[in-house]
């Protein structure tokens, strides 16, 4: 009986070292998506019993009854800045290039908001709660890092997409450039001499951008942290107990080496089990015998910013369709028009829509979570990127033969009809991202099993630093051998150097006996 009683209490003692945690969500990116993404790990973490408290700058989309939201808004002038960045962006042609160089300038209010929260009354109340681990939701905010240093607890990173050099630098992760795309570029495999010299050029552009960020950033992080025995951000930075990405390269490719410390659950946001929808919205797709169209731009651009000519060529086109369109415009007093095939919302539940049976297909901005779940539910896609990664998103889902993408700013109502003709009708697309769909799904554990297990597990082992790789702790010269590779050189100089000295010092030898012999002869 007694031994009976001890193992019991061993499993109790296992099961509440993890099971009821106070875990601290930190999500302070002024993206719904993104918070979209950060709050279903959050959802996840609470169904499985523990308690969390998350601190956002946005009122969140998903909750849970378990989670409690401290929402800490950006100031209206911060607002209205970001307003304008984002309209402006609308309306013109953006790369990768120059939204990141954006991002370092105009629309720095997105860093500055982050760091300004810290301070904030509503979020300092949370050094009075004991938690045991902090997620930090990462867009350029890893100053934030300094939180979990004076909460004395582990951090978890989540990331949106793959993994991207910032967090294969958390991670000690290997960044196989000759093989692997960087962030917005879309490559073929094996890559020709003209794709890896593409890459590696993007590849160096990050570096920069990286190496700018990090001085503003550190910047940051020393104005807020300012106790002697707070650690640098250096060092926070190579504590990372785990990073999460949106991603399943298994389905998604390419193939590429992860360390322990990086965990895919690529779909968090996906439901098990689709919620019941609205009822005008259930009633509108149910009616749809020929098939619904279902168009949203995303949460960071606002449909109305679109330039007015392009919103209604959008609109002439999806009125002639004999298919039902949902449409997301969040100024419902001035729409682009009526049409009886046409249902306007402000704000639309997504992932619920594109799960119903009769949504064939979805004309999306091409922002990695939307088309993560487009692709969960067999649902081809015609894209309109606007920014960021989103052409590159495009234009990887079109060479994957899961829809077709379209210049936004060059759009025509031609060119929009006839690719939407040819998605919808051609059923290559569908069949493509149905055998997508259908691998995406295959995994040992669910997107939401992953996040319970491995943060339980860093939990359970105390941030559970065993899993890091050595190459977290080491410099670049280490990490590339340039110091071995320097002794090598300099062996390699010495020898010659010496092997000519003596070389010279021989001939002279020679020379001199040479001149003595001849001297001798002519005696």
């Amino acid at each position: 009986m007694f031994s009976v009683r001890s193992v019991l209490l061993l499993l109790f003692a296992v099961v509440a070292s993890t099971q009821g945690a106070n875990i601290l969500g930190l999500f302070s990116s002024h993206s719904p998506s993104h918070l979209i993404i950060h709050m279903s790990v959050a959802k996840a973490l609470a169904e499985a019993g523990h308690n969390v408290t998350v601190v956002s700058m946005l009122k969140p989309k998903v909750t849970h009854k378990d989670i409690h939201v401290i929402v800490v808004p950006m100031r209206d002038d911060q607002e209205e800045a970001m307003e304008k960045q984002m309209s402006e962006m609308a309306g013109e042609k953006n790369s990768i290039f120059s939204t990141m160089n954006r991002l370092l300038n105009g629309l720095d209010v997105m860093i500055n908001a982050q760091a300004e929260l810290l301070s904030d009354p509503r979020f300092q109340r949370i050094y009075d709660t004991k938690f045991d681990l902090m997620i930090l939701g990462y867009f350029i905010n890893d100053f934030q890092l300094g939180v979990a240093a004076k909460l004395k607890v582990p951090v978890i990173v989540d990331w949106m997409p793959a993994p991207v050099p910032v967090i294969d630098q958390y991670t000690g992760n290997p960044s196989e450039i000759s093989y692997v795309p960087t962030l917005g570029s879309v490559v073929t495999h094996p890559m020709s001499l003209f794709m890896r010299v593409k890459n590696l050029g993007i590849s160096l552009f990050f570096n920069y951008i990286t190496t700018a960020f990090d001085i503003k950033l550190t910047r940051i992080y020393n104005e807020i942290f300012t106790e002697k025995d707070q650690p640098t951000l250096n060092e926070l930075r190579r504590n990372i107990s785990m990073a999460f990405v949106g991603c399943h390269l298994i389905s998604e490719g390419p193939i590429r080496p992860l360390v322990p410390a990086i965990v895919e659950i690529g779909g968090i946001q996906v439901k098990d089990k689709p919620d019941p929808l609205p009822k005008d919205i259930d009633q509108f797709l149910n009616k749809s015998t020929q098939g619904a169209v279902f168009l949203s731009l995303g949460s960071n651009i606002k449909s109305s910013t679109v330039k007015p000519e392009i919103v209604q060529i959008i609109f002439k086109v999806l009125s002639g369709l004999k298919e039902n369109v949902i449409w997301k415009w969040e100024d419902l007093e001035n729409t682009p028009g009526k049409a009886a095939n046409i249902l306007y919302k402000n704000w639309l539940p997504q992932d619920d829509i594109l799960a119903h049976p009769n949504t064939k297909l979805f004309i999306t901005h091409a922002g990695k979570g939307s088309i993560t779940e487009s692709q969960y539910h067999g649902v081809p896609m015609v894209a309109l990127p606007i920014f960021g990664d989103q052409p590159g998103n495009a234009a990887l889902m079109e060479k994957s033969g899961y829809g077709l993408a379209i210049d936004l700013l060059s759009i025509t109502e031609e060119s929009l009809r006839e690719t939407l003709k040819e998605v919808l009708e051609n059923k290559k697309y569908s069949q493509a991202i149905g055998k997508f769909s259908a691998l995406y799904r295959d995994r040992p554990l669910t997107a939401k099993q992953s996040v319970v297990f491995w943060t339980e597990y860093v939990l359970r082992h105390h941030g559970a630093p065993h899993l890091q790789s050595p190459a977290v702790h080491m410099s670049f010269v280490e990490l590339n051998n340039l110091d071995i590779y320097a002794l090598l050189l300099t062996i390699l100089v010495v020898f010659i150097f010496l092997t000519r000295l003596v070389s010279k010092l021989v001939w002279r030898k020679l020379m001199g006996r040479a001149k003595i012999s001849e001297a001798k002869k002519r005696q």
